[in-house]
């Protein structure tokens, strides 16, 4: 039941962890959104209960969109989050890392069909709890992979304003590492965190302080192919 790592590695070597959603946080983000579903089922209710039998065909077409479409639609829309888990800080991605398509948005939500035998989502609880990554059937077929957003993911937003820049000398695959790492979490350090672990890789940079902060991200979007 607990969360895990899921690890990929870029097309430059270099592996980067993602911090795969566990069955717990993601009931609760469908529970979220099941509410929220209902909401919209009992409003449609009432207004085409208004139009008695004649309003019986448009309520089981919104039946349908809200039951199937409504999860496809939020995460093809929506960086591959539904209200619920974007409440709950989930997203729905790719196994590889990348952003989630329309095509595995479909797949993924209409497997739940499987997921859900033969109750109350046996298989998919099975699967997520047999899969080192948490993923149900769904997410198998798919190819994709619900993780946790982390948290400071806005502050980090920087890393697509600088641009790339080639470390001063060659880099080993663990320093590459590290690089990448100090750059996911740099909306977690401090200022003056930043610039000490900034300042250590210095002879790669060639800059110290803030500009060395700024330098090594900027490596580290070389080295993740942002040029």
């Amino acid at each position: 039941m607990l969360d895990t790592a899921h690890e990929v590695y870029t097309p430059e070597g270099v592996a980067l962890r993602l911090p795969a959603a566990g069955p717990v946080p993601r009931a609760l983000a469908w529970g979220i959104d099941f509410c929220i579903r209902m909401a919209l089922l009992m409003v449609c209710s009432m207004v085409f209960g208004v139009l008695g039998s004649a309003g019986m065909g448009f309520y089981l077409v919104c039946m349908f969109i809200v039951v199937w479409l409504y999860p496809i639609v939020c995460e093809g829309m929506f960086d591959g989050q539904t209200p619920g888990k974007r409440v709950l800080h989930l997203r729905v991605i790719s196994s590889d890392g990348a952003p989630v398509g329309w095509l595995a948005a479909c797949v993924r939500n209409l497997m739940r069909t499987v997921d859900m035998l033969p109750f109350g989502y046996a298989c998919g609880l099975l699967s997520g709890l047999l899969d080192p990554s948490g993923r149900r059937l769904g997410d198998l077929v798919a190819g994709t992979l619900v993780v946790h957003v982390l948290q400071y993911r806005g502050s980090i937003q920087l890393l697509g304003d600088l641009h790339a820049a080639r470390p001063l000398q060659p880099l080993l695959p663990s320093e590459q590492a590290a690089v990448v790492a100090f750059a996911e979490r740099v909306g977690q350090l401090t200022p003056e965190r930043r610039i000490e672990l900034a300042d250590i890789a210095s002879v790669a940079t060639g800059a110290t302080g803030a500009a060395g902060v700024q330098q090594l991200l900027g490596i580290s979007n070389w080295l993740l192919g942002k040029h």
